[in-house]
């Protein structure tokens, strides 16, 4: 029998738990059905697992489609969501300046990822023009909301001199807290600070990490970087990581 928005409403608590912990194409039919009946929050998850193909044929025009609808209740991931098929192109053409305004939407919202990714572009001058002052104040209000990215994003702003002074020992720290709080961009950076400080043992911890977290397209940038240093341990980890 066809699964209804009335009876998702009647679950329990403990029978709703129990029914998105279930198969993913169990969790994308109650999504879609939620959706279907207007549920914002619903909305934008199903965009996702249409996104993203979990449980259900990967389709990014329908993803955009869900987005845009939860987009126009005011849901700011999704506004995010929005912003990212048009920065790449997901289920539309690629307009870096519409994605901009999205993230600028969803950045008003107080949503970090918002900030973070409208700061990228001001970084890159992709869709609006490049504004590193601008870009450092967004990725600085998304790292007090705790972004990880958003903290590593920063700690290359101190090391490279960018809008303040340069500042190694800053830098250190800010990809410190980044890589403390999962990110593995920041992972990497601490280690490359440690390494540069001769402390070859513990940034081996740090590498040997992201595996867990790095994409493979990451992985293989680390292992060709670390295979020309000279140490013996840090050619084996381009070993391990590569």
């Amino acid at each position: 029998m066809k699964l209804t928005y009335a009876e998702i409403r009647d679950w329990t608590e403990e029978e709703t738990r129990k029914r998105l912990t279930s198969s993913e194409t169990e969790v994308a039919q109650i999504m879609k059905v939620a959706a279907q009946a207007g549920v914002t929050e619903a909305q934008a998850l199903y965009g996702q697992i249409l996104l993203d193909g979990k449980g259900v044929v990967q389709d990014q025009t329908e993803a955009l489609r869900w987005f845009s609808e939860a987009a126009k209740a005011g849901h700011a991931m999704a506004m995010n969501m929005v912003g990212r098929c048009c920065e790449h192109g997901w289920g539309t053409q690629v307009n870096k300046s519409l994605a901009a305004q999205w993230y600028e939407a969803a950045a008003k919202r107080d949503l970090d990822w918002g900030m973070y990714n409208l700061a990228t572009l001001y970084c890159l001058g992709e869709g609006v023009t490049m504004n590193r002052e601008e870009a450092f104040r967004l990725f600085s209000q998304a790292a007090e909301l705790g972004h990880a990215k958003s903290v590593n994003m920063l700690g290359g702003f101190y090391e490279d001199g960018w809008v303040v002074e340069q500042d190694m020992a800053m830098a250190a720290s800010l990809y410190y807290k980044a890589a403390q709080r999962g990110d593995f961009r920041g992972e990497f950076n601490h280690a490359r600070m440690l390494i540069d400080a001769g402390q070859i043992d513990e940034a081996a911890v740090w590498l040997r990490k992201l595996h867990a977290s790095a994409t493979s397209a990451f992985l293989q940038k680390v292992a060709g970087w670390l295979s020309q240093r000279q140490d013996p341990a840090l050619l084996q980890l381009a070993g391990e990581l590569g």
